[in-house]
């Protein structure tokens, strides 16, 4: 007996629907996790920064100068994390505001020491276009140091300074564009060659309470271009510099002046690694120089070897685009 016919399936579109196109919670979930991984990424550069190589374009140079501000990542990733309402995201933006934290919180606060020390110090980049070079002069002066060390003399200038400066500071020495002015008399004064031309010079300060061996220092300039930030220069004259220093024989060293880097860019680790800054250890904030309009960046400082900072500083602005730096220093 033969069955009866079977119904016809009805007619069907061959294509399978379409999906339900993503919600907008599905969006701002992968965009928190996108956020989330920046904020990791961002933590994990300030706290490797010494890691970021320097090849091509000199990154990790320019990253470690400007260090500082990386924390300005941190509100900014909690803001975006607010407007994607995310937990997830806003609890990832902990991982760079603890290393910012644990990398500059220290500097935030006042670590100078009481009492005074047995030296004080001042160094300034005067700056070779200062119109007014006596005014300069009569500031620092003010400020009362032991000994001054200045940077980017020209011939005109240092005949200024050495006229301002003759009455407090009776001994001086000057060598191509960086000169030193003291209370106390000095003594084997020579240059250092760390460039083709005078940027270094080295004295020793015969101080009441004995010799230390104090440099004027001026490291080359950088520049940031379309070809990336460029320290060949600097970074041949801070090995200079530290091949220097690791032959100098005097227990107390106090080396002054303007490295055009700061003191976490790696490309000055031949020198740091034998120094103290006195700003790190004896400082009251993070102690920025330069611009003198609007410092961003530490560049000038007092580092040394074989004494303890007691207190370091910025001076007022003066005709110059660096501010001073001083410290006050004790055996």
């Amino acid at each position: 007996m033969l069955s009866p016919p079977e119904a016809a399936a009805p007619a069907t579109d061959a294509t399978p629907a379409p999906g339900p196109a993503p919600t907008g919670h599905a969006t701002r979930r992968l965009s928190a996790c996108w956020l989330a991984s920046a904020a990791v990424l961002w933590a994990a550069a300030m706290a490797l920064h010494a890691w970021i190589p320097n090849a091509g374009v000199n990154a990790g140079s320019l990253f470690q100068t400007l260090l500082p501000w990386a924390g300005l990542g941190v509100p900014f990733l909690l803001v975006l994390a607010a407007v994607l309402r995310s937990r997830l995201a806003a609890v990832a933006v902990l991982a760079p505001a603890v290393v910012w934290v644990t990398l500059f919180g220290g500097a935030l606060t006042d670590k100078r020491s009481a009492g005074d020390g047995d030296l004080t110090v001042v160094s300034h980049n005067v700056d070779e276009g200062n119109a007014d070079p006596a005014g300069t002069a009569r500031a620092l002066a003010k400020a009362g140091a032991d000994v001054l060390a200045l940077e980017e003399l020209s011939d005109a200038s240092a005949a200024v300074y050495t006229r301002e400066l003759a009455a407090a500071y009776p001994h001086h020495a000057v060598i191509g564009g960086v000169g030193i002015w003291s209370r106390h008399p000095l003594a084997d004064v020579k240059a250092v060659p760390i460039m083709p031309w005078t940027r270094a010079l080295r004295a020793t300060a015969r101080t009441p309470d004995g010799p230390v061996a104090v440099y004027a220092v001026h490291l080359a300039s950088v520049r940031v271009t379309a070809a990336g930030f460029t320290t060949g220069r600097r970074n041949a004259a801070a090995r200079e510099l530290a091949a220097a220093l690791r032959a100098e024989p005097a227990p107390r060293v106090v080396v002054l002046g303007d490295f055009n880097a700061t003191y976490r860019d790696g490309a000055l680790a031949p020198v740091t690694s034998q120094l103290r800054s006195a700003q790190r250890e004896a400082g009251d904030g993070l102690g920025f120089t330069w611009p003198a309009a609007f410092p961003t960046v530490r560049i000038d400082d007092v580092l040394v070897r074989g004494m303890t900072p007691r207190a370091a500083w910025t001076l007022p602005a003066t005709g110059s685009d660096h501010l001073p730096v001083a410290a006050t220093l004790s055996r």
